[in-house]
């Protein structure tokens, strides 16, 4: 594994297995240059804008008009289609919902393995399963096209302030073209391989994130009932060997109540769906994802669209 790490809106400084240095792939990347992105939604909007910033021109793609009114208002060219991108651009994002969308997008007849140029580069960030990906994979690599899985952990306020983590995997020459400008969009960029990794490594972070808050709901109801407020359940936990950075970020919505989503129930469940799904492909046992997979089942119909920690609620209501 390599790690390359840079403060928001630098260039990125190479770390582990870097690509620093001068007149390589760092300084040609960084250089402006069109760059192709589908998916302006709630992550893939702020990434784009720290990309036009950054002075890059960006054509876009977005099938929610109100998503391609906020990229044109960052600066983003919009209306484009994806042959018309494609022809556009020799590096393109995508941050699409899921793996039926990424199928059409590269794969269809006017998808982007049939209309990039060989040379170009796919730098694919959503979390969609790894057996998609390796059909993704297979019809770019069949046109010489370069392909980067690129997931990322974090919020949309990450995406924002460009501090998101990238788990990227792929040909190695194609991540060093395109680091610099996930330099932009991150803090912390880790390269775990040449093949599907980092679609794997998302799943085991998303296991832990929606399992976690699973747990926390669970204890907190148990908490509440031997009568221990909120406030002081979460000031112990917070400063108790099990606390964690997204236990302290969801601190203020579980003691608030005001469960705004950064990420939906609805999300988090097409996630479990792709980890549990790749799991059963894999034969690898996931007793305890199972059951979590039930227990936002179980809050889908009232909280759809809440955050994903509204599990806290629904347990402490049952404890009251």
């Amino acid at each position: 594994m390599s790690i390359e790490t840079a403060s928001p809106g630098t260039g990125g400084t190479g770390g582990t297995g870097g690509t620093g240095g001068t007149g390589g792939p760092r300084d040609a990347a960084a250089r402006p240059r069109t760059i192709g992105w589908i998916g302006a939604g709630k992550m893939g909007g702020p990434m784009i804008r720290r990309l036009v910033e950054a002075g890059h021109r960006l054509v876009v793609s977005e099938p929610d008009a109100g998503n391609r009114a906020a990229a044109a208002a960052s600066g983003a060219e919009t209306g484009f289609d994806v042959p018309a991108l494609a022809a556009e651009a020799g590096i393109v994002f995508s941050m699409i919902p899921n793996d039926t969308v990424l199928a059409a997008v590269v794969l269809g007849e006017a998808g982007l393995a049939a209309r990039l140029a060989p040379g170009a580069i796919l730098v694919e960030m959503s979390t969609v399963s790894p057996a998609i990906s390796r059909r993704v994979a297979a019809a770019l690599a069949e046109r010489g096209i370069g392909y980067v899985r690129a997931p990322v952990s974090g919020s949309t306020v990450m995406a924002e302030a460009g501090t998101l983590s990238v788990l990227a995997s792929g040909p190695r020459a194609a991540y060093d073209a395109v680091e610099p400008l996930l330099a932009r969009l991150s803090a912390r960029r880790f390269y775990v391989g040449e093949d599907e990794q980092a679609r794997y490594l998302k799943l085991v972070l998303n296991t832990l994130v929606g399992g976690t808050a699973s747990l926390v709901a669970e204890a907190l109801a148990l908490g509440r009932r031997g009568d221990i407020d909120i406030r002081d359940m979460m000031e112990v936990i917070c400063q108790s060997a099990v606390a964690s950075p997204l236990i302290g970020y969801k601190r203020a919505l579980i003691e608030s109540g005001d469960y705004t989503p950064a990420f939906t129930v609805a999300q988090m469940m097409k996630d479990f769906d792709i980890i549990i799904d790749t799991a059963r492909a894999d034969h690898v046992p996931m007793f305890v994802s199972a059951l979590v997979r039930q227990q936002y089942e179980s809050a889908y119909r009232a909280a759809a669209e809440r955050d994903f920690f509204v599990l806290c609620e629904e347990s402490l209501a049952a404890a009251e």
